[in-house]
């Protein structure tokens, strides 16, 4: 007999062995030799014909790469395939964190919503809100000057735009102070991602309110005191995007706002005062041209006077518009105007908003605490 060593080698052991390059015969190791057998299939090459994209078998020696194999660096693959799968999954990566965020941050806004709806002393301020301009209108019983158009629908309008700027001036720069007061920002900077699912889920909230206290205001107004709505299409779309503007141009400003008061109690004192003034210079209840043209040029430079002309132009008939300054809706200036805001507040919001949690830390926090027991002693 003839045995096979390791390296495929035939030895004398009687029987002819298949040596490494498959060549010879075949015979059983250790059994009696065999003078013909099937061949030994070598195991199909990696890049053998069954290989998916390379129906043509390996290339032959010296020959080039094919290029219909995909998963090259410099070929396209078949058609609809990423040349550079790696690409994608970093992209892919890189938006997963986005998504999480925004979805985060959707989540938390509906739980706040939840919360404030079950909070009967936070419905009643927005509600409030909403019974003082129902007053307001019932007791206005004359005309605006110069047209046939009632004073009530002037003072719904503008009150519509004031309670927008409310929100998103008012109430937005008090829950940031306040929370941050109770270390929810310091909380947040701990967790991944805990700052822009904050920011996405407090946006929800202020557009989510604003649009609420909006059409309880206008639906209430048409029932009880016959107020105003959109005349047409043209009435809605341009109250839509009137709405969502102001709401631009005052949010941002309002979390920069937020981002620097110092303290709860002075945030209502400090806010509260420039906002009432903001709604008597700027005709919200009453019309502009009855206030002195210095007053109005000031009024001009703030997004109320054009949030309350912008709702204006959308709820009242166009007679309306011989109260105006310049005797028109100007809406071109007022989406002009509205921009300028929105832009101004995200550029002053987004590194007082980062400043603002950079500086928190636990000594800040207790220190503020511990303020705030000894004012609350000394003023007992």
């Amino acid at each position: 007999m003839r045995r096979t060593n390791v390296t495929g080698e035939a030895t004398a052991t009687g029987g002819e062995a298949r040596t490494a390059d498959g060549t010879g015969t075949t015979g059983e190791i250790g059994g009696p030799g065999r003078t013909s057998g099937p061949p030994i299939t070598p195991p199909p090459h990696p890049d053998g014909p069954d290989r998916p994209g390379n129906p043509d078998g390996p290339n032959r020696p010296g020959e080039p790469d094919s290029p219909d194999r995909p998963g090259e660096p410099d070929s396209p693959g078949r058609p609809g395939e990423p040349q550079h799968p790696g690409h994608l999954h970093h992209r892919n990566r890189a938006n997963g964190p986005n998504r999480r965020y925004w979805r985060a941050g959707f989540q938390r806004g509906r739980i706040e919503l939840g919360h404030l709806v079950h909070n009967p002393k936070e419905m009643s301020g927005h509600l409030i809100n909403v019974v003082v301009a129902l007053a307001l209108g019932g007791f206005v019983s004359r005309t605006v000057p110069g047209t046939q158009v009632p004073m009530t629908h002037l003072t719904i309008a503008g009150f519509a735009a004031y309670l927008l700027f409310q929100v998103g001036l008012l109430n937005l720069p008090q829950i940031l102070v306040t929370e941050r007061e109770e270390g929810a920002l310091l909380r947040l900077r701990a967790t991944p991602g805990g700052i822009p699912a904050y920011l996405v889920a407090k946006s929800v909230l202020v557009v989510v309110v604003a649009l609420g206290t909006l059409a309880v205001l206008l639906g209430s107004a048409a029932l009880l005191v016959d107020g105003p709505l959109p005349h047409g299409l043209g009435g809605w779309l341009t109250l839509l995007w009137v709405t969502a503007l102001g709401l631009l141009a005052v949010v941002p400003l309002g979390a920069a706002i937020g981002a620097v008061l110092p303290n709860p109690r002075e945030a209502l004192a400090l806010i509260m005062l420039p906002s009432m003034a903001l709604l008597i210079t700027s005709g919200a209840v009453f019309p502009i041209t009855s206030l002195p043209v210095v007053v109005q040029k000031v009024a001009t430079v703030f997004p109320l006077k054009w949030m309350a002309q912008g709702l204006r132009s959308a709820l009242l008939p166009d007679a309306a518009r011989a109260a105006e300054p310049a005797g028109s809706w100007e809406l071109p200036t007022v989406a002009l105007v509205l921009t300028a805001w929105a832009v101004i507040g995200f550029l002053l919001a987004v590194p007082l908003l980062r400043r603002a949690t950079r500086r928190e830390s636990g000594s800040r926090l207790t220190e503020r605490h511990r303020k705030a027991e000894q004012n609350g002693a000394g003023a007992a």
